[in-house]
């Protein structure tokens, strides 16, 4: 980015919010995007420049991600409302926490990295997959390292096996042509976000395209040994004008209301099993199996089959668990609403 004034179009402004405004709020309010997620704050940048958001009373920090656009009163800073999302990437919180963790907001592509090394692993690339699916995100695999392993071509073609049309692109994080390499999916008012376990080369891969990391909001932090580490979401200034989201490690992806993404991903198993005798096929020893005779025609790996089953039992199990409890609060809510009433009623008295 350069130093001159920043616009809503290059923060990634477009019609699709534009729309969502009507003519006083056009005249009124100031749009900003949400450029970090703290425990108790959010921080917006908009036209004047960035600033610390107060948010609305009925809501927690956790309420936003970021990426997200809000309409903010100018004079006091004061988020009044957020704008419907184009894409909101997601995942079961875990622990006894919040029920959905935000990730991510309004993104265009996903950077799913990974290392050609014992990080590889097929169900987590597979689970990163279902996730940009269900979000509506454009995928791109990168294997770092690759300039390290012996076996780099060897990774290269599992991945490619396992992401179908989704570009898969391999290289040295700390080479001089990263951002050459992705400039395909960067550019003015575009936002990527960059998502793997710790340790794969996130940040290095941010720095190449940031040109250094100057990051929007304060999101880092150095440890004793003077290595960045990322502690936050949070939105950075990047090569051409985009933008990335950098996310801490992740290693455990949990799923739910993701039944759209896991037929994405795993669309050959389910074409293959609607050619099943049998339309409850377990996919197991059944006669007539569609899925166990490409499995014995080796078009179909079957740890691919088995990780696509546990997927779908762990889909439906979360689901039904997130369902149920929002069932129980909303009742919960409603006796507590009945029972304000009461005393009310019996004050009044």
């Amino acid at each position: 980015m350069t130093d001159s004034p920043i616009t809503l179009a290059d923060l990634g402004w477009s019609a699709h919010f534009s729309s969502q405004l009507d003519i006083d709020e056009y005249a009124t309010l100031a749009p900003a995007r949400i450029t970090s997620v703290q425990r108790d704050s959010v921080v917006g940048l908009g036209e004047a420049g960035a600033r610390t958001l107060i948010l609305p009373s009925d809501e927690s920090a956790g309420d936003y991600a970021v990426g997200d656009w809000v309409l903010v009163d100018p004079d006091v800073g004061r988020i009044l409302r957020r704008l419907e999302r184009h894409s909101l990437l997601q995942r079961r919180a875990a622990g006894t926490g919040r029920e959905v963790q935000l990730i991510a907001a309004n993104i265009d592509t996903l950077f799913i990295v990974s290392s050609c090394n014992a990080d590889f692993n097929p169900a987590r690339l597979e689970r990163y997959l279902v996730l940009a699916a269900e979000a509506g995100v454009a995928p791109v695999i990168l294997l770092t390292k690759a300039d390290l392993a012996d076996e780099a071509e060897d990774y290269i073609a599992r991945a490619r096996a396992l992401a179908g049309n989704v570009p898969v692109e391999a290289l040295n994080a700390k080479g001089g042509d990263v951002v050459a390499r992705l400039s395909p999916w960067l550019g003015r008012g575009r936002t990527g976000a960059l998502l793997g376990s710790s340790g794969v080369g996130k940040t290095t891969i941010l720095n190449a395209l940031t040109a250094g990391g100057a990051a929007t909001g304060e999101i880092r932090e150095d440890d004793a040994k003077g290595r960045h580490t990322t502690t936050a979401r949070g939105l950075f200034a990047a090569h051409g004008g985009s933008w990335l989201v950098d996310t801490p490690g992740m290693r455990a992806i949990r799923l739910s209301d993701v039944a759209e993404g896991i037929d994405v991903v795993f669309a050959d198993l389910v074409e293959l099993a609607a050619d099943c005798r049998f339309s409850d096929c377990a996919h197991d020893r059944e006669p007539g199996c569609a899925v166990q005779a490409a499995i014995a025609a080796g078009q179909i790996d079957a740890d691919r089959l088995s990780r696509w089953q546990k997927l779908a039992r762990e889909e439906q199990h979360n689901s039904a668990s997130l369902h149920e409890s929002r069932r129980r609060d909303r009742s919960l809510n409603k006796m507590y609403r009945e029972g304000k009433a009461n005393r009310r009623r019996k004050e009044g008295l």
